[in-house]
């Protein structure tokens, strides 16, 4: 549908520039006719060379670092004192992402339309996920929507400085291992034939890891396709046999027994829920609902179902902690804190303590695995790259052998 950009002003005599959708340029009069508006001007969208060219496909869907900073700024200008109208078209004329842009717009017309904040962003779940629509209206309810909008920012902010820690901690053994893959193929596709050829030509008795190695370097010459297509069907296979009850749940077990990597998890899931169930508990939302948005955030069945335990401890009047003490993520330490929280009646003020914990535990463990991966991945390639050494020159030992005697 095309857009109008115009210019009205209001019975006060206020000046409002913005955008409408309408088919014609007559739906436009009419729709701001009825809202009482005096019609400045009306400009018709651009066509032909004039207009934006915009190809499907590479424009950057919103991410979580988009959505962040679109609660943070609107936080900072509803402080302000600006109208939250406003606030949204200042923000859809600086904000860079494109998708965005396009989503604030959007919202902000569904907002001029007669709709609720929170009513317009449930329209575009992809983008704003649960939490964030309950915060929101829970902060519209209560007439705090500029500090529940606050404290989303920071709750996402926290979120991503988590998830650039792991990432960071995991770019650096990912980059060594591509490059021990690559230079492994090109010893084995290009050294390793002309020491075979030259092997066979003066007739050398092959030791068996140079047979090997040989047998490998052919393998891959002339059958690389199957073994892409084993991976293929083993990635494939992976992933449906994790669309499975049973499987998700074994997997997920495995996830969280595996030595470095396993407490890791434990611990970033740890301090995700505890800064979730926090923030919606602080910002009014009811506790059986609170667990219900934080279970979905989980993204771990085993966690899953130990949240699940504790909403139904809840329902049924027992403390929380009770059924998170059976879970085998949640250390007594966590029990204990938690416990103490729910007879303090103070349990969110608890819970952002055990955030802020979990996030020293979860640097600490990045620290100690990235000190620990490096010399494993430097002995590794090392051993990989001795191995073809070993398996070429071996044989040529013999030769020179045979030759001196």
């Amino acid at each position: 549908m095309p857009t109008f950009q115009y210019k009205v002003r209001s019975g006060s005599g206020q000046v409002i520039t913005s955008t409408i959708e309408a088919e014609t340029i007559d739906q436009v009069r009419n729709a701001l006719r009825q809202r009482g508006f005096f019609i400045v001007d009306i400009k018709a969208p651009a066509t032909g060379l004039n207009a934006d060219i915009k190809i499907p496909g590479l424009e950057r869907a919103p991410s979580l670092k988009d959505v962040a900073i679109f609660a943070r700024q609107m936080a900072t200008m509803i402080q302000a004192g600006v109208p939250l109208i406003q606030a949204l078209v200042i923000l859809q004329k600086q904000t860079e992402n494109k998708g965005m842009q396009e989503v604030i717009r959007k919202v902000r017309s569904e907002v001029e339309s007669g709709l609720s904040f929170s009513e317009a962003l449930a329209k575009y779940p992809k983008v704003f996920n649960r939490l964030f629509l309950n915060l929101v209206r829970s902060g519209e309810v209560s007439g705090n929507l500029e500090v529940v909008l606050d404290r989303v920012s920071g709750f996402y902010e926290k979120e991503l400085e988590l998830r650039g820690k792991i990432k960071n901690a995991l770019t650096y053994p990912a980059i060594v291992l591509t490059f021990a893959i690559g230079i492994t193929y090109f010893l084995l596709t290009t050294i390793v034939p002309q020491f075979a050829s030259i092997l066979t030509q003066l007739g050398a008795e092959q030791p068996p890891l140079t047979k090997a190695l040989v047998a490998i370097s052919e393998f891959l010459q002339h059958q690389l396709w199957l073994l892409i297509l084993i991976v293929a069907a083993a990635v494939v296979a992976f992933r449906m046999y994790y669309q499975t009850k049973q499987g998700r749940w074994n997997i997920d077990t495995i996830k969280l027994k595996i030595p470095v990597f396993g407490t890791l998890a434990k611990r970033s899931t740890i301090a995700t829920f505890s800064r979730t169930f926090g923030l919606l508990l602080s910002s009014g939302v009811n506790i059986i609902e609170s667990l219900d948005i934080t279970k979905g955030t989980a993204n771990n069945v085993i966690v899953e179902s130990s949240i699940s335990n504790a909403q139904l401890s809840v329902m049924s009047g027992d403390p929380m902690s009770n059924a998170l003490a059976t879970s085998p993520v949640f250390p007594p330490m966590v029990i204990s804190m938690i416990s103490i929280g729910e007879e303090a009646g103070a349990l969110d003020q608890m819970l952002n303590k055990i955030a802020d914990y979990y996030d020293r535990e979860v640097e600490e463990a990045i620290n100690s695995l990235t000190a620990a991966i490096e010399p494993i991945m430097i002995v590794v390639l090392g051993g990989i790259v001795g191995c073809i050494v070993a398996g070429m020159f071996l044989p040529m030992f013999s030769i020179i052998n045979a030759l001196s005697k």
